[in-house]
């Protein structure tokens, strides 16, 4: 009997582990085809998830439903936004609940959420995205289908981690974050009146209308809290909740309408301890307040009454008092004394526009330092009128023993105010500034700044500032930073607005320097960048001023508008040194304009007008500059463009004057010009130069392929050049030398890598051209061989470290020589021809002669004239002269 029965209970075993196995392969399709149908028959929204499984033995004897990736993404007006994403839902029900038949309702007895998103919207039009419940009848399904539901939620638990809820209003310019939002609660939904114990922790941030009011708040609130369903009404019961580190308890309920939500809500904080006060700082700049000795008191209290609806607010109070308090922190020398705060955020009618905060009084002394302020806002929604004062003094260094501050360089420096502002913010957008009121100074001595932005600390000796209606006048600012060292003075014309609206900061300032580095004021590596760096490199480039390599890519600040007039005696870029820096430099829409500025460099003076632009993702500028009598081995081997651009310049010492205009592309981390993307010209005029011909393999290997000139004697004094540049490529428009009495021509082009294409044309007198020519010449007299040339062509090719020489010397000699035995038998044939003339003329001239002597002599006889024709004595004349011409 014992076998049978525990045959029967292994059989029946073995079939509950079948089923338990195949059933997730059963009923998945069932699943999620009621998931799909939950979802799609209720939302207009484009829905979509990665899998739904099921499983038997994670939760048993419960069955587990898990939805991986579920997302729920906005149709028009809000088409491709994400409403919902939820990385994974994990739900749990009865086994039963599976056997369920077509149109029952499945019923959820937990729910769990990870990694989920919710985004709630609303456009200008005060349209929001979350209303994506199918409203037309035609996109309804037929009435069976619409009216069963996949699934009825018979809650006990639930739990929501690591959730990020954002709202944001485009009309009001309102937006809230709730971020790594954990959230569970416990209780029996299936009653109408139950008690659900919550726990609930999260971050908040909350700007509006561009200013922010909190930033990663932390909350934290376990309630227990009596839920009426069917009234849809909440109530706080035992609760303990904590803002930062300030506690707090809550009293009263919030009710659920149909249009908005019904708040009677009091709070406040359950002792009066001045540590409620700093517990209102986050932890992470006030610190572990777990041994804070406090004196005084201070006690914050509110309500909230009244109700939400799209066009009112509750009304509400919240009061911050504290008088003659006191704190010390354990590991601290100093206290903070002498507190007093009357502060207070009131709204009265329900009404956004008429919520106002007043500060009536805000004081506190450190040693024998006082400082106070008060200060009011109202109109907050509409336009924020604003009237504050600041006077006392603060010394940081009493400051940062009294209060923890976590800085690499402890707080220095004394700040003297006395300030009063009057204001409204619509004014300030608008530039209108005669309708502030801003009187008062402020000045700050001895302080230091540090940052990641910054790869020295500034040290500001002094800075005062001047506050009037219109302006704020810098009078004076003496810094020290690195090896550098700023006075500065001038005016902001828009202070308020940059300060409070984002505007452009603009303003005119006078900048002197002794000596100015720029690498003090390029931002330094990152530690990713610098890791592995050794401490010399580091040490070697803070001395030379060699910018750091900046690890992202330097931009001009956008919300600048300046112009700086600047003068400074030696300004260090690179291991480059300029001498009495002057000139006006004009900072706006990411770009920095350069008008007249001059510099002693290279033994000459250069000015420089142009520009410096960052706005596109590839910086760019354009430039031109005049090199005046600069020394050129130090300018073309210390500027790599130069060098570029001319390279043979290298082997020329002497000096050189120069107009260059040229525009390309910047690289984006160490703004140097990228040589490739260059075009522009440079003409100029070498003067008192010599050429060190033994330093340039090009006209070395010149020197050997062309004997008749010595390239070290070369005369480049005076010798003018013009050059374009473009593609890659510098052309090179003929330029005409000398050498002695041999003329040269060179033209051509080379690349920015070195490579090259010239063509030098020598107008070579014949008499360097060897013997053969030279025989030649002396049968020739002084006079025509002075007046022979040959050209002569040297195409140079091949790089400048490695060029290529070819010439046609030989067969410009061939072609000399056959010039001059041309030259000789014309010589020859004009002397024959000269002497036939002679004789011509001597006939001709003889014949006139002889008749006059007839005329004149009356005793010739006439048959002696006819004896001797004229016609014979030229035909004698010619067979006389190519007689004596060929016994020659």
């Amino acid at each position: 009997m014992a076998k049978k029965i525990l045959k029967w209970v292994g059989i029946v075993l073995l079939v509950l582990i079948i089923l338990l196995v195949t059933a997730p392969f059963i009923f998945k399709d069932k699943i999620k085809s009621m998931v799909a149908k939950a979802i799609n028959e209720q939302v207009d929204a484009t829905v979509a998830f990665e899998d739904v499984s099921l499983s038997l033995f994670s939760n048993f004897p419960m069955a587990s439903v898990t939805i991986d990736k579920l997302s729920i993404i906005n149709k028009a007006p809000f088409e491709g936004d994400t409403l919902v994403y939820m990385g994974r839902i994990d739900a749990s029900m009865s086994l039963n609940e599976l056997f369920k038949g077509e149109g029952e309702a499945m019923s959820l007895e937990t729910l769990h959420t990870k990694d989920g998103v919710v985004n709630i919207l609303f456009n200008e039009n005060g349209v929001g995205n979350f209303d994506i419940a199918i409203k037309d009848d035609s996109q309804k399904p037929e009435d069976n289908a619409s009216e069963s539901k996949p699934f009825a939620l018979d809650l006990k638990d639930y739990q929501v981690e690591n959730l990020r809820f954002r709202y944001y209003d485009a009309g009001s310019k309102m937006s809230m974050v709730i971020d790594s939002l954990y959230h569970e609660g416990h209780g029996n939904f299936e009653q109408n009146v139950l008690d659900l114990d919550t726990k609930t922790t999260a971050n908040l941030t909350f700007d509006m209308d561009g200013t922010n009011y909190m930033r990663d708040v932390h909350l934290k609130l376990d309630a227990i809290l009596g839920i009426d369903l069917e009234n849809s009404v909440y109530t706080f019961k035992e609760n303990k909740a904590h803002i930062n580190q300030l506690p707090l308890e809550f009293d009263g309920s919030l009710a659920l309408l149909e249009e908005g939500q019904k708040f009677d809500l009091t709070f406040k904080t359950p002792t009066s301890s001045f540590k409620n006060f700093l517990g209102l700082v986050p932890e992470s700049y006030s610190g572990n307040l777990e041994g804070v000795e406090t004196q005084g008191d201070c006690s914050i209290t509110g309500m909230v009454k009244g109700v939400m609806t799209d066009d009112t607010i509750p009304a509400f109070n919240i009061t911050i008092l504290s008088d003659n308090a006191s704190f010390k922190y354990p590991d601290l020398p100093k206290s903070i004394q002498n507190i007093v705060i009357d502060a207070k955020v009131v709204n009265e009618t329900g009404i956004i526009n008429d919520t106002y905060v007043n500060v009536d009084k805000l004081g506190f002394r450190i040693d024998k330092d006082i400082f106070n302020a008060n200060a009011t806002i109202k109109n907050v929604a509409e336009n924020p009128l604003v009237n504050a004062a600041l006077k006392g003094t603060i010394n940081l260094g009493n400051l940062g023993q009294a209060y923890p501050v976590d800085l690499d360089i402890p707080l220095a420096g004394i700040i003297k105010a006395d300030i009063s502002t009057k204001f409204d913010m619509k004014s300030i957008e608008e530039n209108k500034y005669e309708n502030t009121d801003n009187r008062g100074s402020l000045a700050l001595s001895g302080f230091t700044y540090s940052g990641d932005d910054l790869p020295n600390p500034i040290k500001i000796n002094q800075a005062n500032l001047q506050f009037n209606p219109t302006r704020v006048n810098l009078s004076e600012f003496n810094a020290e930073t690195g090896g550098s060292d700023l006075a500065m003075s001038g005016s902001l014309n828009n202070f308020y607005g940059f300060l409070f609206k984002d505007q452009v900061l603009k303003g005119n300032f006078n900048l002197s320097s002794n000596k100015l580095m720029v690498s003090d004021f390029m931002t330094a590596e990152t530690p990713e960048a610098t890791k592995g760096t050794k401490k010399e490199d580091t040490k070697e480039t803070a001395q030379t001023g060699k910018p750091a390599q900046a690890s992202e890519p330097v931009k001009i600040p956008a919300f600048l508008d300046c112009t700086i007039t600047a003068k400074a005696n030696t300004v260090v870029y690179d291991d480059l040194n300029l001498k009495n820096v002057a000139g006006k430099l004009i900072i706006r829409d990411e770009t920095v304009t350069l008008e007249n500025l001059r510099t002693d460099m290279f033994q000459g003076v250069i000015t420089a007008n142009g520009n410096v632009s960052t706005k596109t993702n590839v910086p760019n500028f354009t430039m031109s500059l005049d090199l005046n009598k600069v020394d050129i081995p130090s300018t073309f081997t210390q500027l790599e463009m130069l060098k570029s651009i001319a390279p043979i310049a290298n082997v020329i010492t002497g000096k050189l004057s120069t107009d260059i205009v040229l525009s390309g592309n910047l690289d984006n981390k160490e703004m140097t010009p990228v040589l490739n993307s260059l075009t522009g010209s440079l003409t100029g005029q070498l003067l008192n130069t010599a050429v060190k011909a033994e330093n340039s393999k090009l006209l070395s290997s010149l020197d050997r392929n062309v004997d008749f000139i010595d390239m070290s004697k070369l005369n480049l004094d005076n010798v003018k050049a013009n050059l374009t540049f473009d593609d890659g490529k510098v052309n090179i428009k003929p330029i005409d030398l000398n050498y002695k009495d041999v003329g040269i021509t060179v033209g051509g082009q080379h690349g920015f890598d070195q490579t090259m294409n010239y063509t030098v044309t020598f107008d070579v007198p014949a008499k360097y051209l060897g013997k053969e020519v030279n025989n030649l010449i002396a049968s020739l007299n002084d006079t025509d061989a002075s007046k022979i040339t040959v050209p002569v062509n040297a195409v140079i090719t091949g790089s400048f470290d490695n060029p290529k020489v070819s010439t046609d010397i030989k067969s410009s000699v061939t072609s000399l020589t056959q010039q001059l035995i041309q030259q000789q038998k014309d010589k020859l044939i004009n002397q024959g021809k000269d002497k036939l003339k002679d004789k011509l003329n001597d006939i001709l001239g003889g014949g006139k002669k002889e008749e006059e002597n007839n005329n004149t002599d009356n005793n010739q006889s006439t048959d002696d004239k006819k004896e001797e024709k004229p016609e014979d004595k030229v035909k004698d004349a010619i067979k006389d002269l190519f007689g004596k011409k060929k016994k020659e």
